[in-house]
């Protein structure tokens, strides 16, 4: 349990989550400051309110945010394979963690572990959001939105008043001139004015898609596996019922509660009439099969240098027209192979084939590279190549 907290905090203690923290501190401080001019708590009974209100929601957002983040998404157990060892093969199988993915559960790359229910991995907070704390990370977005619209209004509402003193000076409406700006304060409202305005926008856009999946039962990563579950299931002219939407009600008590404690286990989920615990996984294996059969083998012919903008070794038009994902770019080298799953005009998905040693497993090597670097080739037997005119060996291959 001590390990555990140790690595909480170790990752507590990145850029992300202590800049994270200083844009709270920051918009709260100076939030304060400027209300403390423009509408002292002391004046009447809704000057306190309005402060008392403020503060809460800065103080909820900031403890929101530790517990999301110090609370972690819940990590299935290395090697974990279920209880009934005949379900084994309804499973996905993790190399990386040497265990059966338990349903809902992914692996996170960043993480390097599967986590239960992952929805996404958020760099804010340094870890994934997932099972055990997606009530936190909910009720962290809810918060810090509405602390920024209403620390929008008291800072914009102070830098009217201020740049405007001298008007209402003039005027004799001295109930109003309390705002008095400095150089600095001017600077530093108006900076926290953009910083709120852009957390309403960017964390008020997010909170919108939690919510959406809160209501749907369903992932980021789920929406994915979803959508082409019901291409495949169109194209064989089935219908493909999703297990997990158990009416919007029951959904949304899965995650929200009052304590935003995980609800269940993590490795057993109520799931609608007609479904069991693995009618998703084993969607998700059909899928892999699919992805397996339209796979294609590339051999690498110019080196990729694993840079997200190779501008001097592949030229403007590569740069130009990058994946629009955070997955990894790939650095490899001359004859290396790769099995690649997926295409664009300039850039390939795939992962580098690497021979295992005795000792240990190689890590996975997957990502995107240029197109630019890798030619595709088809093995052939030894009756194909007699009958291509190519002497039957072991190595033949043919460019494509």
């Amino acid at each position: 349990m001590f390990l555990g907290w140790y690595n909480s905090i170790r990752r507590f203690l990145h850029w992300g989550p202590l800049t994270a923290i200083g844009i709270i501190q920051s918009i709260t401080v100076m939030t304060i400051y400027m209300n403390s001019m423009w509408w002292p708590s002391h004046t009447s009974l809704w000057a306190l309110i309005n402060q008392t209100v403020f503060v809460l929601l800065s103080l909820g957002t900031g403890f929101y945010f530790v517990m999301a983040s110090l609370t972690g998404p819940g990590y299935l157990r290395l090697k974990w394979r279920p209880a009934h060892h005949s379900a084994d093969e309804q499973l996905q199988f993790c190399i990386v963690c040497g265990g059966y993915k338990a349903p809902r559960s992914h692996h996170c790359r960043k993480c390097d572990r599967c986590v239960i229910k992952m929805d996404h991995h958020c760099p804010w907070i340094n870890n994934c959001v997932g099972w055990a704390n997606h009530g936190y990370f909910t009720a962290f977005l809810a918060f810090a939105v509405l602390g920024c619209i209403h620390g929008t209004v008291i800072l914009g509402s102070s830098l009217y008043v201020g740049l405007y003193r001298d008007w209402y000076v003039y005027y004799g409406q001295l109930s109003k001139v309390n705002v008095k700006l400095t150089v600095s304060s001017l600077v530093l409202c108006v900076f926290n004015i953009g910083l709120a305005i852009g957390v309403v926008l960017t964390v008020g856009a997010l909170l919108v898609y939690q919510v959406r999946s809160i209501l749907n039962n369903r992932t980021a990563i789920e929406d994915w596996i979803v959508e082409k579950a019901r291409f495949r299931a169109e194209r064989n002219e089935q219908t493909f019922v999703y297990p997990y939407d158990l009416g919007r009600w029951s959904n949304v008590k899965q995650v929200i509660n009052l304590t935003c404690r995980p609800v269940g286990n993590g490795y057993e989920w109520p799931v609608v009439e007609g479904c069991d615990q693995y009618t998703l996984t084993r969607e998700q294996l059909a899928q892999k099969e699919e992805k397996r059969a339209r796979t294609r083998t590339y051999t690498i012919v110019r080196p990729a240098t694993g840079s997200w903008f190779p501008l001097f070794s592949q030229g403007p038009s590569v740069c130009l027209s990058p994946p629009l994902t955070d997955e990894p770019r790939i650095k490899l080298e001359v004859d290396d192979i790769v099995r690649v799953t997926r295409w664009r005009k300039h850039w390939l998905f795939g992962e580098k084939l690497q021979e295992p040693t005795k000792k240990t497993i190689p890590k996975r090597v997957r990502g995107w590279f240029p197109r630019k670097c890798a030619v595709e080739y088809i093995e052939l037997d030894d009756d194909d190549a007699v009958m291509s005119g190519v002497p039957p060996t072991n190595d033949n291959k043919k460019d494509v």
